[in-house]
């Protein structure tokens, strides 16, 4: 990588850093009656005080000034031009505008999912589906399915300071590094639009460790959880679309990538089911609040989490290296690594069971 867009990549990041907290900041001035969630609320989230659910709004706004900034600077490239930015762009206000009605009237289920299965159908229509199977319409419905599962999934795990922007992370530092190593990027749209994403989690998590002063709310959850969605397809699932071994291959990728979220996910699933409740009411029975029933912290948990974020970070970079390499006789054995994980979260729940707070 030259000079220059090295210098470029950290000013874009700074920027979005700096920008992230002055919006933030900002927000919490003026916060008194504007996004504290509600009563009920309480019953979901750990922390039992109300707290402005703003920080979505700051991830939105350097979203946008990351294409404002980008096509002034390189004006000659028109990113409006581009179908998957297009889509992107599209959906990515779909998200935010369907989290922040959640947020300020609490949106009954069938309406979030329409919002978030046009997510998808917006994505596959400008050209962003994984090409799994080859067949155009399945395609479109594994996409669907995938954004749809990626939507939910971050949003059931916004439960704890600091766990789900620390996870999206890592999730999209993996993109990011799919991005140079499979693809060589350099300075284009999809790598500023990362940094300056990954910018403005940094800046919120200034005000989203524990103790928290705000939260991401819908509004960033869901939003971020469609800009996963859609990095995961381009730089997770479609990173060798014509090698006959690219399906398991990368959905082992992904799979790694999403270690901590998937893992959490899983196992809320299976232990509501088995209760004979609905996976998607809400409630403290989480991964994370189980290790604070083993005995950890607020803070340790999102240490622990923090670890599995990392851990997963690494092995991607090791597989991408070996995807790169045309080498996938040892993918295998990174498999293990989500199973061991799911395991350990999973006893956890089952060891140390949900008791009142």
């Amino acid at each position: 990588m030259l000079v220059q867009d090295l210098l470029i990549i950290l000013g874009f990041t700074f920027c979005a850093i700096f920008f992230s907290v002055i919006t933030n900041s900002l927000l919490l001035k003026f916060s008194h009656n504007l996004g504290i969630r509600n009563t009920n609320d309480v019953l979901i989230r750990w922390s039992n005080q109300s707290k402005p659910s703003l920080g979505g709004i700051s991830f939105f706004a350097v979203f946008v000034f990351s294409a404002v900034a980008y096509s002034i600077l390189f004006s000659s490239e028109g990113i409006f031009d581009n179908t998957q930015y297009v889509g992107l762009f599209v959906a990515g206000c779909l998200a935010f505008a369907m989290g922040l009605a959640d947020d300020a009237y609490n949106t009954k289920p069938l309406p979030k999912l329409a919002a978030q299965i046009s997510c998808g159908l917006l994505l596959f229509f400008t050209d962003s589906s994984i090409d799994l199977s080859g067949v155009y319409w399945l395609d479109g419905v594994i996409t669907v399915v995938w954004v749809v599962g990626v939507m939910n999934s971050l949003n059931m795990l916004d439960n704890m300071d600091g766990i789900t922007g620390t996870t999206v992370l890592f999730i999209l530092a993996s993109c990011l590094a799919s991005s140079f190593i499979l693809f060589n990027a350099s300075i284009n749209i999809w790598t500023i639009t990362l940094f300056c994403v990954i910018g403005a989690i940094i800046g919120f998590l200034f005000f989203n460790l524990h103790p928290a002063k705000m939260y991401m709310g819908d509004t960033g959850s869901q939003f971020l959880a469609l800009i996963v969605a859609f990095f995961g397809i381009k730089f997770l699932w479609n990173t060798l679309p014509d090698s006959s071994s690219s399906a398991w291959a990368t959905g082992l990728l992904t799979l790694t990538v999403f270690t901590p979220a998937a893992a959490d996910t899983l196992t809320v699933v299976i232990n509501r089911l088995r209760k004979g409740k609905s996976p998607m009411v809400g409630g403290k029975d989480h991964t994370t609040h189980h290790m604070v029933y083993a005995g950890f912290n607020d803070r340790q948990v999102w240490w622990g989490f923090t670890f599995f974020g990392l851990f997963s970070f690494l092995m991607a970079i090791a597989m991408l290296y070996l995807i790169n390499d045309r080498n996938s006789s040892f993918l295998w054995l990174f498999g293990g690594y989500f199973l061991v994980v799911f395991g350990y979260l999973y006893r956890n729940t089952i060891k140390f069971p949900e008791r009142k707070k």
